[in-house]
């Protein structure tokens, strides 16, 4: 897969004006929204729930990509599926019963995805392969926006995409990154193979907000896929 998917980061938004700013990310050309879940337990923070998912839902038709970074996430899985979300990614780091839990995504009626932190190996994902629909990358400590991008996490997603491409699925699961994204660092994840971009202060505290934003990071990440010198 080398279409670049761009899925702005609703914790940046303004929670007074959630319906408005992701009507904005829309605007400017989101392909996905993607919804950050922290239970204060598993990460140090504490955000939104299916409550909050489904007036999301409510104000757009864009698909919901769910980010469970939580403890025990199959107690909430079919709350968030209900509420809307059409992809529902879950930590290996949580989930002793991997098979199990993304299953259970599949069978509740969303796209299952597995997510790794910057210290997890990535090749622990391997074994659910045949049932997942994403790898997601994170490059930066889950918990909060607005930090700094891992640089050794291009490493990882290389790994990542020779890993679904001798599964044999390559084309079929998407490499997702999430944490530091923005133009500067989109090129050089997209030219190890990732194709989902995850932003969220890049797109809703950019200068021009989301309608600039969008363009601007997609924009830098097809050039880098365009230019033989970054090949």
């Amino acid at each position: 897969m080398t279409d670049i998917l761009i899925a702005p980061s609703v914790l940046s938004a303004d929670f007074g004006h959630l319906d408005r700013d992701v009507r904005l990310a829309e605007e400017g050309g989101a392909d996905w929204i993607h919804v950050d879940v922290m239970d204060g337990r598993f990460v140090p923070n504490l955000t939104i729930g299916p409550a909050v998912t489904r007036a999301i839902r409510r104000a757009t038709d864009l698909p919901l990509d769910v980010h469970l970074m939580i403890e025990s996430p199959e107690r909430l899985i079919p709350a968030f599926v209900e509420a809307g979300a059409d992809r529902v990614t879950v930590h290996q780091e949580t989930c002793p019963h991997l098979h199990r839990v993304v299953t259970q995504i599949r069978e509740a009626g969303a796209h299952p995805g597995v997510a790794v932190n910057p210290g997890t190996p990535v090749g622990t994902v391997r074994d659910v392969l045949p049932f997942i629909d994403l790898v997601l990358i994170m490059t930066v400590n889950p918990g909060f926006g607005g930090q700094e991008f891992i640089a050794t996490s291009n490493r990882k997603i290389a790994e990542a995409k020779e890993m679904i491409e001798d599964s044999g699925r390559a084309g079929e699961i998407r490499i997702q990154v999430d944490g530091g994204i923005d133009p500067s660092t989109a090129p050089s994840v997209v030219v190890e193979g990732a194709s989902v971009l995850v932003a969220g202060s890049a797109v809703y505290r950019a200068q021009g907000g989301p309608e600039i934003a969008i363009p601007e990071l997609r924009s830098a990440a097809e050039r880098a896929l365009a230019s033989p010198t970054l090949r």
